[in-house]
């Protein structure tokens, strides 16, 4: 059996650093650059891990996997929760 993942001390610190940002911002702006910051790197971060496990699995990369999102994230992500279309520039 694994060990359980834990946190680097180093990473602890960081973790708290940005916790105490975060709390200290009252500007909607920076709140949701802040949140768009984070969706990025968690995304890339899910990336990163099934690259890992594909190359110590052996395993053929599946076309567009890290490019997929939880539809539900999508919708509780979208400003008035609507259905439709995303509108594009």
């Amino acid at each position: 059996m694994s060990e359980p993942l834990a946190l680097s001390l180093g990473q602890k610190f960081e973790l708290e650093r940005m916790t105490r940002a975060i709390d200290a911002t009252g500007d909607p702006q920076v709140l949701r650059g802040l949140a768009k910051q984070l969706l990025q790197a968690w995304q890339s971060q899910k990336a990163a891990t099934q690259w890992v496990m594909r190359q110590q699995l052996g395993a053929p990369a599946r076309f567009g996997a890290e490019l997929t999102m939880d539809a539900g994230l999508l919708d509780a992500l979208r400003p008035d929760n609507s259905k439709g279309g995303m509108d594009v520039l």
